[in-house]
């Protein structure tokens, strides 16, 4: 018996197959002539334009620049003028300015607005159509063309504006002459620069209105950290850490400090436990740095009386939380100690207060531009730092109704309730909690005179969470390596340090504070990722 199928059933299956194609053939025939007939409409659009701007007599003053000419390839001398620079008195002169393209707005054929930014600077240029601005109609369609964030150079005469202006930082405006394209960005932005700058009273206030907003979520801020890095209060923040950096540095050498540069790779743990990135050196085991302690301390037995770093501090916690990073700027110092371990917590004193003023006084500007897009109130703090036993903080604590184990450490939400405390009671959010018990501080802490159970040691508090640990350290080898081996450490990994006690060393103590976590807390802003610009946590190696 045959498999094979009747001719009628090859019959229906080859028209069918046919008809198939037909239509197939008929659709792609129609899909193939439109796609011919954009791309020559494209072409002949493309073969206009040029002869179009041939027949502008202003085609010279706008354009796309080409990459040869800005390989670094003359020097003009020209002046430029910063958009932050631009004001009344500027009226009536010819500037050049360069920034980011923000908004970009056309009001007819012959009318446009650009919007341009530098920075935290923002400036309004306006194109009208004349012969004898030099501006064509084919110069304003060229500025609506641009892609927003494009940088662009533009030259033009600066004028006032009738009323003031409420979209820009300058309350002047650019009467264009000339605008080139440096570089275009794409076209649509994987973050809108307006949607992230929103804070939260206009999303309450477009809620109420029944409109919805988009909310820029913080992994996608990350993830596009370029872009979000250029939204005022973003670009307020690293200027406001740049400054607390800066005052550190300056009051400490005021102070007879001098600046160090210690190793980051190093053969064993500098704070004990197992918190460390390991990795091979040259076959040897090594681990990175969680703080300069061995070798700040190991400098004060070199004889320098006073000494201080700003470098990145390395932890390799698991700790997923608003405060914690993997990898931070940290700002220590170390200094020999006379009588008693209060002379350190007095140059603390003195540093964060003068950072405090500092900040209040010049960087005005920038905290604004925060406390629009993140609402904060001013730190409250004594012009003489309030200082409190361990054991009184707790005894605060008790009598509010939170117990804390006596020999115990702080968690999160006591040191926040012990933050309102303060304030209620003393008027303060900046304090010294001093005297901690022995058992939760690093191993090279100084035990106390008069009970052993508790440590000549310290931490300092903004708005409730923890910014400094610091202490006196022991200086005597023989209780250095009684106390790392108590603590778990090998001695043998640190011998080096150990050994440079024994060689004569003056008693000594110091601190060390991470500045993203000044900044956040300075700022009361609710993540430190915020002050981090390319924050390293437990999920995120990039950008």
């Amino acid at each position: 018996m045959s498999s094979e199928p009747p001719p009628d059933a090859f019959s229906a299956a080859g028209l069918a197959a046919d008809l198939s194609a037909a239509t197939i053939s008929k659709k792609q025939l129609k899909k193939d002539a439109r796609k011919a007939e954009k791309a020559e409409k494209a072409a002949q659009r493309q073969q206009q334009q040029p002869q179009a701007d041939a027949e502008d007599p202003f085609a010279a003053n706008y354009g796309d620049v080409p990459i040869e000419e800005i390989q670094s390839k003359i020097i003009s001398g020209r002046v430029w003028t910063g958009v932050g620079d631009l004001d009344e008195a500027a009226a009536a002169r010819s500037v050049l300015i360069r920034g980011a393209a923000q908004a970009i707005r056309p009001v007819s054929k012959k009318m446009a607005f650009v919007v341009l930014r530098e920075s935290m600077s923002t400036v309004q240029c306006v194109l009208v159509a004349s012969a004898d601005a030099g501006v064509s109609t084919q110069m304003v369609r060229f500025a609506t063309s641009l892609s927003k964030e494009s940088i662009v150079d533009v030259e033009g005469v600066v004028s006032l504006p009738k009323e003031p202006l409420k979209a820009t930082t300058q309350q002047v405006e650019i009467q264009v002459r000339k605008i080139y394209c440096i570089n275009r960005a794409i076209p649509t932005l994987p973050i809108n620069l307006e949607d992230a700058s929103r804070s939260e009273a206009e999303f309450e206030k477009a809620e109420q209105a029944g409109e919805k907003l988009v909310r820029v979520g913080q992994d996608t801020r990350l993830n596009y950290r370029a872009i979000d890095l250029r939204t005022p209060s973003n670009q307020a923040v690293f200027r406001i850490q740049c400054q607390v950096e800066n005052k550190f540095r300056e009051f400490l050498l005021s102070k007879n400090f001098v600046g160090i540069h210690s190793p980051k790779l190093i053969a064993g743990s500098s704070e004990g436990g197992a918190a460390v990135f390991k990795l091979q050196y040259n076959g040897q085991p090594a681990c990175l740095a969680q703080s300069p302690q061995l070798y700040k301390q190991m400098a004060i037995c070199g004889g320098f009386e006073r000494v201080f770093e700003v470098g990145p501090v390395f932890r390799a916690e698991n700790s997923n939380t608003h405060r914690h990073l993997c990898e931070f700027v940290g700002l220590d110092a170390e200094m020999e100690i006379k009588e008693h371990y209060f002379e350190v917590c007095d140059i603390i004193d003195g540093l964060f207060v003068a950072i405090f003023k500092h900040l209040n006084e010049n960087c005005k500007k920038e905290l604004e531009t925060i406390n629009r897009q993140y609402p904060f109130e001013p730190l409250k703090y004594l012009e003489k730092t309030l200082k409190l036993t361990y054991e009184e903080g707790i005894q605060m604590l008790k009598e509010a109704g939170t117990e804390i184990e006596p020999m115990g450490d702080l968690n999160t939400e006591a040191e926040k309730k012990l933050g309102r405390l303060v304030k209620e009671k003393y008027g303060t959010e900046f304090f010294i909690l001093y005297r901690y018990p022995l058992g939760v501080r690093p191993f090279y802490t100084m035990p106390c005179y008069d009970n052993p159970a508790y440590s000549n040691s310290f931490d300092v508090f903004i708005r409730g969470e923890e910014i400094i640990s610091g202490a006196q350290r022991i200086h005597t080898p023989e209780l250095l390596t009684k106390r790392a081996t108590e603590c778990g450490i090998d001695a043998s990994t640190i011998a080096s340090y150990i050994e440079s006690f024994s060689y004569g060393a003056p008693p000594h103590g110091g601190f060390g504070v991470g500045l993203e976590r000044v900044v956040m807390l300075f700022c009361a802003l609710n993540n430190i990722r915020k002050t981090s610009l390319f924050p390293r946590d437990p999920q995120r190696l990039v950008p």
